[in-house]
């Protein structure tokens, strides 16, 4: 059997995060290292999908609830803009193969999304 993700280490309260947003099936948490002014990182509690592919052929009711979670945490966070980031894959920099997805605004045109 494989390790939890750290994700599923913050939903058990193994491991400290800022939780802004957690719902039956959504938790959403301030990212680490941001890399943007608001950088929070949304994620389903189900380690079942390892990327936003598996997930949207999966579940994509759950899909939609990320996204709309998304909007109300910009819309509590930031001025309601922001850019919704998922990462696919260790070549285009996802490092938790639990599917999540970056909500990242605020003085975006200076953000760098390397690493996230």
């Amino acid at each position: 059997m494989s390790e939890p993700s750290v994700f599923s280490r913050i939903i058990a309260r193994e491991i400290p995060a800022d939780i802004v947003f957690e719902d039956e099936r959504l938790i959403a948490f301030r990212d680490i290292a941001p890399k943007a002014p608001v950088h929070i990182v949304v994620t389903p509690k189900t380690e079942a999908y390892r990327d936003v592919v598996e997930l949207a052929a999966a579940d994509p009711a759950l899909l939609a609830e990320m996204v709309a979670a998304a909007k109300r945490i910009a819309d509590e966070q930031a001025d309601g803009d922001f850019r919704l980031v998922f990462n696919s894959g260790a070549g285009a920099g996802q490092t938790v193969f639990h599917v999540h997805a970056h909500v990242l605004a605020g003085g975006l045109e200076e953000a760098s999304l390397g690493g996230v």
